[in-house]
């Protein structure tokens, strides 16, 4: 297809079959002023990629400064934002920094190093099919624009969202496919392998995973192979640019110094290693200022990456030739890990994790239901969070100096990974009937804090009492390739997140799998090397679940004295109105006179929460009077409302009447009914019967009443 727009290029389009439906690529019909757009259809789904590139390197930076996003429109569902007072698009929600994140990662290593021109990309969901997520859509349409700007990106890349469905994989399923399924697996990659991948699951085995990651890979070939085409039509020109590389000359420099002086001298357990490192590097500048003189100010920047350089190949050699890691560990090892339970005295449940330098505390928090969180977003409306997992990882923990603010990209990110990981273990509303809380505040980190926050949160969550199906332990892998030889590390410290090729996190408990992340920092990887860290990971984390359950053998049986107690009772939800009362009066006065809280679902669950237990049975009690149903058969302790020549009504629940009649008050004939009974008496009463009017027959008679 092509055709003119008014702006005077050609619209060019290309489509293939994907996952089952058409995926349509078109340029040159949105984003003039863009360096690269592509307006993105699947289904109903429509996404606008967009890229800008600056004109020039940023001076000074020593990163590659790319920023991913996606945004969420709410008018690409047909909605208008359920918050009272914001009605347009502000601050992205978790969801969509997530989103964000997951297609930043598979992108950012395919760009050359020492590339310092500034880029963005954005991913705009303009119309939302709401039979599938949209994230994949956005995922290809930031891939595509990219293809299209010039830059030295080497994609494409393209992902899909696997769930199982009867006993099969699926990719794009509809939202009860998704409920229903054991497994949420994503899987990003170039053609030759595979880039980054993300994981919630049900306790699913490690071959499940394994054989997903080989369906899912085969899935993407289409959507890849589309953007070449795509490209190819298009006839890209490439950006000119220029690599800020170390200077070979000061690198050789730098090696040269620091030979017979890394390797067997700095492998040493942390933080001693640090320290050792520390002095070497600051003997490392006084000889390098002792050489050049007031001239080294100009150049320390460049000394000091190319003596981290030095490092790092350090690490890389000592680990593929000997199998010896800088703390001196063997690959398989894990850092001495320690564990405590309860130590904070006022909260609901806490717990600190140690493993090496690496350390999080966490504190859990338990609530009425009421105090879940509400979540609107662009998928989903009034959709309620009742379990909350939230990281922090303040500066000192990594000995720095920073200003405290909101959680970043990366703090929300490992929060959401630890939530995962419990997620699947925790128990249900009915059965037990709290919003859950769990903060990890981070206290030091050497490597993998997300894995420490997940052992944390267990713990914590035990010592609340909190009925774990299972505990749950993980742990983070590291790679390096020495060709097409793996070499995989277990419980991965900074040294070797910095010199490897992979990072990958796996949690879970002994039956399987609950939660994976999987970065690589090289081009793709083939699904048997990601196999052999999986297998790796699965033993780590029967270790240091052993370790946890030393501390801690399960939740506790009683809750802390400061926890509130919450009881639950199920009603017909046609009585609920009965319990709210006109205006909420009668749930207020249950609350204000009790001391309780009460919140109701649509389902006809009622919960009760109060830290005093007799607050809590007067509620019940209360609640009771005023849905239970009339029975047949059961005594009832009545008050006398009117009297009538034949008998009397007596209310026995509340709004409730039935009559007695005259014949129906002792097993002797009673004359006249006043002989009996007055107005305003309180007597017992059977239920006899209710006719098929609904109305409810009453005996006083002796012999009924026994």
């Amino acid at each position: 297809m092509s055709t003119i727009n008014p702006n005077g290029k050609d619209i060019i389009a290309v489509s293939t079959e994907f996952c089952g439906q058409p995926l349509k690529l078109e340029v040159n019909r949105v984003g003039f002023r863009s360096t690269a757009s592509v307006l993105v259809t699947y289904g109903e789904t429509v996404v606008l990629g967009t890229v800008m590139v600056g004109n020039r390197p940023i001076q000074g930076m020593d990163y590659f400064p790319l920023s991913i996003d996606y945004e969420e429109k709410f008018y690409a569902a047909g909605k208008i934002s359920g918050s009272r007072f914001i009605k347009r698009e502000g601050r992205p929600s978790d969801e969509a920094i997530l989103i964000g994140r997951l297609i930043d990662r598979p992108i950012r290593p395919l760009f050359p190093k020492g590339y310092r021109q500034e880029v963005q990309v954005v991913s705009s969901v303009l119309s939302m099919d709401p039979n599938f997520r949209p994230d994949m859509v956005a995922m290809i349409a930031a891939s595509t624009a990219l293809m299209l700007s010039g830059t030295p990106f080497d994609g494409p890349v393209a992902g899909v969202r696997v769930g199982r469905v009867d006993g099969e994989f699926k990719a794009f399923l509809t939202p009860e496919e998704r409920a229903a399924s054991e497994l949420d697996l994503v899987v990003a990659g170039v053609e030759g392998g595979i880039t980054m991948v993300e994981a919630g699951a049900n306790e699913v085995t490690e071959e499940l995973i394994i054989e997903g990651l080989a369906w899912a890979h085969g899935m993407i070939q289409p959507a890849i192979a589309l953007q070449r085409e795509l490209a190819k039509k298009v006839g890209v020109a490439p950006l000119e640019y220029t690599l800020v590389l170390p200077n070979e000359e000061i690198q050789k420099v730098v090696d040269e110094w620091t030979k017979g002086k890394l390797g067997e001298d700095l492998q040493k357990p942390y933080p001693e290693r640090n320290e050792l490192i520390g002095v070497l590097r600051g003997e490392f500048h006084d000889a390098m200022t002792e050489k050049h003189g007031e001239e080294y100010d100009a150049l320390k920047a460049e000394y000091e990456e190319a003596f981290t350089m030095a490092l790092h190949k350090d690490v890389r050699a000592n680990i593929i030739k000997s199998g010896t890691r800088p703390d001196g560990r063997k690959l398989t090892e894990i850092r001495p890990l320690s564990s405590e339970v309860g130590v904070l005295p006022r909260t609901h449940g806490s717990s600190i994790f140690t493993r090496g330098l690496t350390q999080a505390l966490n504190i859990v928090t338990l609530a009425p239901l009421s105090y879940a969180q509400l979540v609107d977003t662009m998928e989903q409306s009034d959709f309620e969070r009742r379990y909350m997992h939230h990281y922090n990882a303040p500066g000192y923990t990594v000995g720095e100096v920073k200003r405290l603010g909101s959680p970043g990209r990366r703090e929300i990110g490992h929060g959401y990974l630890a939530e995962r990981a419990l997620f699947a273990v925790l128990p249900s509303e009915e059965d037990f009937p709290y919003a859950i809380r769990s903060v990890t505040e981070i206290m030091s980190q050497n490597g993998s804090t997300s894995m420490a926050a997940t052992c944390s949160s267990c713990l914590a969550l035990m010592d609340a009492g909190v009925p774990l199906k299972s505990p749950v332990s993980g742990i983070a892998m590291g790679l390096m390739m020495d060709g097409n030889k793996p070499c995989v590390l277990s419980d991965i410290a900074d040294a070797e997140d910095f010199a490897g090729d992979m990072d990958f996190k796996t949690a879970g408990t002994s039956k399987g799998i609950t939660a994976l992340q999987m970065d690589m920092k090289v081009h793709g990887l083939p699904v048997d090397v990601l196999a052999d860290a999986i297998n790796q990971g699965k033993e780590g984390r029967a270790y240091i679940l052993k370790h946890m359950l030393e501390t801690l053998d399960g939740p506790r049986k009683t809750m802390s004295p400061y926890a509130p107690r919450i009881e639950k009772l199920m009603v017909n939800p046609e009585k609920i109105g009965a319990i709210i009362g006109k205006g909420g009066e009668m749930i207020n006065k249950i609350t204000s006179e009790t001391g309780a809280e009460v919140d109701i679902k649509d389902t006809g669950l009622v919960t009760i929460a109060a830290v005093d237990a007799a607050a809590i049975e007067k509620a019940i009690n209360w609640i009771k009077s005023l849905v239970e149903e009339p029975e047949v058969g059961k005594i009832y302790e009545g008050k006398v409302v009117k009297l009538m020549e034949f008998g009397a009504f007596i209310n026995i629940m509340p709004g409730i009447d039935g009559m007695c009649h005259v014949s129906q008050m002792d097993d002797v004939r009673v004359e006249k009914v006043t002989d009996k009974v007055k107005e305003g008496d309180v007597v017992k009463v059977r239920l006899v019967a209710i006719d098929d009017r609904g109305r409810l027959n009453l005996s006083m008679r002796p012999s009924d009443l026994k």
